[in-house]
C-alpha cells in the first residue's frame, strides 16, 4: 500500500497510529505530499481530486481518501479490534471519532487562516468561530474522558491525535490547565508506542 502523507497532518497521524496498532505499518510506503488550499499538489490531485492527505492507494489499486475511510479499511485488513462489532459500542467509537475529526478540522482551518492567508485578509471573527469549536469540543471530551482509559479504538486514536495537534500547533492555548481529566488521559495515551512513533516533527 502507498499513503500520500504530510508529517504534520493529524489526519495522517491517525491513520499511521491505527496501522501500527493493527500491525500493518510495514505494509505501507509513505509518499510525501504538499497539500495546500491554494498551491495545490498536482501529483496528489492525480489520485485524489480534493488534493488532501491522507490518500491511500491499496494493493489492489483502489484509492481511498478521508482518514475515517482509510482507518476503517485498515481495520478490516487487521484483526478488526479498533472498531467494535457490538452496535452500541461501535456507534460510541464513531461518535468520538467524528468529534475528534471536527476538532482537528477546525484547528487545521485556523492554521491555514493564520499561516497561508496574507495577514491583511485574515478574518478574526471566522478564526474565533473555529476556535470556539475547539473549546466546545474540549469541554465535551472532558465529560467523556473518564471512559477512555480502557479503550484502544478509532475513537480514542482520533482523540489522541487531535489533542496532539493542539499541543503541536496551538501550545499557547494552554488547554491542559482547563481540562485536567482529558490532559491526564492524553498523558497516558501519548506514551503508547504507536503515538510516540508518529509524533510530528519538532519544527
Amino acid at each position: 500500500m502507498k499513503l500520500y502523507y504530510s508529517a504534520t497532518s493529524p489526519f495522517v497521524r491517525k491513520c499511521l497510529v491505527s496501522a501500527l496498532e493493527l500491525g500493518l505499518r510495514e505494509r505501507i510506503d509513505l509518499l510525501p505530499a504538499a497539500p495546500h488550499p491554494v498551491n495545490r499538489d498536482r501529483a496528489l490531485i492525480a489520485h485524489n481530486p480534493l488534493g488532501k492527505v491522507p490518500t491511500l492507494i491499496a494493493d489492489d489499486g483502489i484509492v481511498l481518501y478521508d482518514s475515517r475511510v482509510i482507518c476503517e479499511y485498515l481495520n478490516t485488513l487487521g484483526d478488526g479490534h479498533l472498531l467494535p462489532e457490538r452496535s452500541s459500542a461501535r456507534w460510541t467509537v464513531h461518535r468520538d471519532e467524528a468529534l475528534a475529526d471536527g476538532l482537528m478540522e477546525a484547528a487545521v482551518l485556523v492554521r491555514y487562516e493564520t499561516f497561508a492567508r496574507p495577514e491583511s485578509l485574515r478574518w478574526k471573527e471566522w478564526i474565533d468561530g473555529q476556535m470556539d469549536k475547539v473549546t466546545c469540543s474540549l469541554a465535551e471530551l472532558e465529560l467523556r474522558a473518564a471512559n477512555f482509559d480502557q479503550r484502544i479504538d478509532l475513537g480514542t486514536i482520533a482523540i489522541g491525535c487531535a489533542l496532539g495537534y493542539l499541543d503541536f500547533r496551538f501550545a499557547s492555548l494552554g488547554w491542559k490547565n482547563t481540562y485536567p481529566k482529558t490532559a491526564a488521559w492524553l498523558g497516558r495515551f501519548a506514551a503508547r508506542d504507536s503515538m510516540l512513533a508518529t509524533r510530528p516533527p519538532a519544527s
